[in-house]
């Protein structure tokens, strides 16, 4: 008889997003039902390499702490993307290094936003909240890290140089209005803003 092949537990903020989330989104908004509800698509991290060009060509040990830092934290390899035009005052050629990218999508998106929630954000020095209205007219977010150091699971003393990254949160059938509602349900680190919409330091 053949072994019953064990099944995956549903990562935690994706299981709260089904439960809880959605429901709330529905009521608050009034939407009619679950399919005119928004859906977390995927999570682009970008890292640019573009200042690390020498004569047009990227340093193996930058190459290889780029790849390993964003292969730690997503638990996938990244892609090389090239520049697709040429900019003169960055010294950058078409065709030439310009970053590197992971599409995270179903349960590594969830694991890794929980991740970036939970552990990531807390280790941010000085940290204020991050920017709540970086949201395009689709609803998708985007915000920076300065350095990869906020992972615990990267060790520092072993990589070459310190480098930032962007993380972008596609969301479908948004807005900003509800993107900002359902992030903030996930528990999504904001910044505050009093009654006037003044940040709060």
């Amino acid at each position: 008889m053949p072994h019953a092949v064990p099944s995956t537990p549903t990562p935690r903020l994706q299981q709260l997003f089904a439960e809880t989330v959605t429901p709330k989104l529905i009521k608050e908004f009034g939407l009619v039902n679950v399919n005119q509800a928004p859906t977390i698509e995927k999570i682009v991290i970008n890292v640019g390499v573009g200042k690390q060009l020498e004569n047009q060509k990227l340093k193996p040990e930058y190459r290889d702490t780029v790849i390993s830092t964003l292969k730690t934290i997503s638990g996938q390899k990244p892609i090389m993307v090239l520049a697709k035009k040429s900019v003169s005052n960055f010294k950058v050629r078409e065709g030439a290094p310009s970053g590197f990218m992971v599409t995270l999508r179903r349960e590594r998106m969830w694991s890794f936003m929980d991740r970036f929630i939970n552990l990531a954000t807390p280790r941010i020095k000085d940290f204020r909240g991050l920017g709540d209205r970086a949201f395009d007219k689709g609803g998708s977010y985007s915000c920076g890290l300065t350095e990869q150091s906020v992972w615990p699971e990267i060790n520092m003393a072993n990589v070459n140089f310190s480098h930032g990254m962007n993380i972008n949160i596609v969301f479908r059938n948004s807005n900003p209005k509800m993107s900002r509602f359902a992030l903030g349900e996930l528990g999504m680190p904001f910044e505050r803003r009093d009654e006037n919409g003044k940040r709060i330091v």
